[in-house]
């Protein structure tokens, strides 16, 4: 009885370590969760130029638009072609001869159908044929440094797009950030005036009125930090979508955003030209592509030249024998094809005027664009100038409010001061500081439009 005991025992320990030493290869083989992803600004946009979709979809067509030139290049080289052709007949096709015509004796109107062909039949060729002169060819091989310069710049572009996305996100984060880090040093003060209101109150040095009061703003500020939270949170899913970044991975922004940063970084908008705006040069070789096309066109009514050349063999025969009896005759040709356009009911024509009109309709655009920029210009310096200017007074506003709650509140609590004061002054600095954090974020957002406008970002 001992014995098989023993035997259980040592059997359970046995199982009991197998299952342990399972349990702990788990631990180590299951992934460690990776700690915040820590960005600045330029590390946030630099990661959404690496994996945001739209910019790799862009760079897919530049890749495309690649391909289609090299294809074009294609054009201009020779083709080769081979092929192999097998025929069986097992009925062949008679035609009916007049033998007078081959044997004189015969009478007239003798006839006898003959089968010319063979039964079994065998052809193979290589043809070539290049092209020495065709003006659409021509067109398309002078157009390929133009088109790729449009998916080129279509991609720088997409990256402009995406910064200015980015940064707004980025900073719609910071701003809502540096708001909760106030609120939450408001909540601190607050509650600990509420804490010692309480005391005076039990020591009936207060009114129960200033114990209600200051527990709704406790409860008032915390709803406000509730919703910052809220807020961090969509915004933080929205940059997070804005960088292409998966939505699991969580990050830390430590960038610093105040009223001194945003002033002191200058932009140099002096000496600009039109063609610092990527808008602009998108549309500049849109032209010259219209007028490529435009000259593809006209060019179509020119005559194209072509050399071809074959060679080939082939066999027949009655019988399938073409490995006993491999008797093969040889051909091959060489010669020039000259196509001369004629009429082709006015399309042509047709198709030149739509160009025309297409290439007058870019450079329509391209003179918008230009007035569209300078109101651009004119409006973001104005908007960013008048945001700054109220940006540096709501600080002001908010450093003075503070000053007056705080003065405030030790004038109420050496007994100085009324409750309607102290809620006054509450109320002023808790409108000043979300005046400040408006202001705070209009004025980055204006930044980043005026950079956008002079072609800086």
């Amino acid at each position: 009885m001992q014995s098989e005991r023993k035997q259980i025992i040592l059997a359970g320990s046995l199982l009991l370590l197998m299952a342990l030493t399972t349990t702990l290869r788990a631990q180590q083989a299951a992934p460690q969760p990776q700690g915040p992803l820590q960005l600045s600004a330029k590390q946030a946009v630099d990661y959404a130029l690496a994996n945001q979709t739209t910019i790799k979809n862009a760079r897919l067509d530049e890749l495309i638009q690649l391909a289609k030139n090299k294809e074009v290049s294609g054009l201009a080289l020779p083709t080769v072609t081979a092929n192999g052709a097998y025929s069986y007949s097992p009925v062949l096709q008679k035609s009916q001869i007049d033998l007078h015509n081959f044997d004189p004796s015969a009478p007239e109107g003798t006839y006898q159908a003959v089968a010319f062909g063979l039964t079994h039949n065998m052809t193979g060729d290589i043809k070539l044929n290049q092209t020495l002169f065709d003006p659409s060819v021509l067109v398309a091989l002078q157009a390929r440094k133009t088109l790729e310069e449009l998916v080129a710049r279509n991609v720088q572009k997409s990256e402009v797009d995406v910064k200015v996305a980015v940064y707004k996100a980025y900073y719609n984060v910071l701003s809502a950030n540096k708001a909760l880090t106030i609120l939450k040093g408001n909540i601190a003060t607050l509650d600990k005036t509420l804490s010692d209101t309480r005391e005076t109150y039990k020591n009936g040095l207060a009114e129960k009125l200033d114990v209600d009061r200051l527990t709704v703003q406790m409860a008032n500020l915390s709803t406000e930090i509730t919703k910052l939270r809220n807020l961090i949170e969509v915004g933080t899913a929205a940059l997070k979508f804005q960088m292409g970044m998966p939505m699991a991975q969580t990050i830390e922004l430590t960038d610093t955003l105040s009223t001194e940063a945003i002033a002191a970084q200058t932009v140099n908008v002096d000496g600009f030209n039109y063609d610092q705006r990527i808008e602009y040069q998108v549309l500049q070789s849109q032209k010259h592509a219209n007028e490529y096309d435009l000259k593809r066109y006209k060019l179509k009514g020119l005559p194209t030249l072509s050399f071809n050349a074959s060679a080939g063999s082939l066999r027949g025969s009655s019988q399938f024998d073409y490995f006993k009896n491999p008797t093969w005759y040889g051909y091959s040709t060489l010669g020039l094809n000259l196509s001369v356009p004629i009429f082709a009911g006015f399309q042509r024509k047709r198709q030149v005027d739509q160009a025309f009109l297409a290439l007058k309709k870019t450079e329509q655009n391209v003179e918008n664009l230009k007035l569209s920029i300078d109101l651009e210009q004119s409006q973001s310096a104005s908007t960013f100038r008048n945001n700054l200017l109220t940006l540096q007074s709501q600080e002001q506003n908010m450093q003075l409010a503070q000053e007056v709650y705080t003065t405030t509140q030790v004038k109420y609590r050496e007994g100085v001061g009324s409750s309607l004061e102290m809620s006054t002054a509450e109320n002023d600095l808790l409108t000043a500081q979300k005046n400040y954090f408006d202001a705070l974020y209009n004025t980055i957002v204006a930044k980043i439009d005026y950079m956008k406008a002079y072609g800086k970002l």
